[in-house]
């Protein structure tokens, strides 16, 4: 008897990290320092998973509006800096509020091209839905692209690591505020 042998193909899955309007443009709140650059490289990649269907997972901080009382002025909810880049939202597309709940359909990536999830602190772990979310979903490989290298990317690729995921960082797609904490994330991911 012989045994068919079937290599899977592996599923990708980009996650786009905090590619909100306060770290990408100039005017925005939080403005990594390397934004042009970086921005050419973030629209190659997105184009490249629309060309290639490959499902994106997007993550963007939401902070409340505290009323200039809080230590936090970036991604404020209902600021033109908390949307995300034109170009980094597909049409076919579903967003889900950071509101402690791990409620997700069960086929959402077949239905949906993109997930938007929002979270309320630079780790998406510490929010049940993503945690939920990136834990179980089946794919080969997880590519990074967004904000900020040395914050929510580290985060987000220590805790895909954690869990056994393979993960590769498009470096030249990423942002950072600061060049030698950012070259410090690089090798911790």
């Amino acid at each position: 008897m012989i045994r068919q042998l079937f290599n899977a193909k592996r599923r990708k899955v980009l996650v786009d990290v905090n590619t909100q309007r306060d770290f990408f443009l100039a005017e925005g709140n939080c403005c990594v320092r390397n934004h042009r650059r970086v921005l050419s490289h973030i629209r190659r990649v997105m184009a490249w998973a629309r060309h290639n269907g490959i499902p994106v997972i997007s993550t963007c901080e939401v902070y409340p509006d505290n009323n200039g009382n809080g230590s936090i002025n970036y991604c404020i909810d209902g600021t033109e800096g908390q949307k995300k880049i034109p170009y980094t939202l597909l049409s076919n597309r579903v967003s889900f509020p950071a509101d402690g709940s791990t409620d997700l359909p069960a086929d959402i990536l077949r239905r949906c091209r993109q997930i938007i999830l929002h979270k309320r602190s630079v780790d998406p772990f510490d929010e049940p839905r993503i945690d939920r979310l990136l834990s179980d979903i089946r794919a080969g490989d997880f590519i990074l692209i967004g904000a900020t290298a040395e914050g929510a990317v580290k985060a987000t690729a220590l805790g895909l690591l954690q869990r056994g995921k393979r993960v590769t960082v498009v470096a030249d797609a990423v942002g950072s505020h600061n060049k030698k904490e950012a070259e410090l994330a690089f090798r911790k991911m």
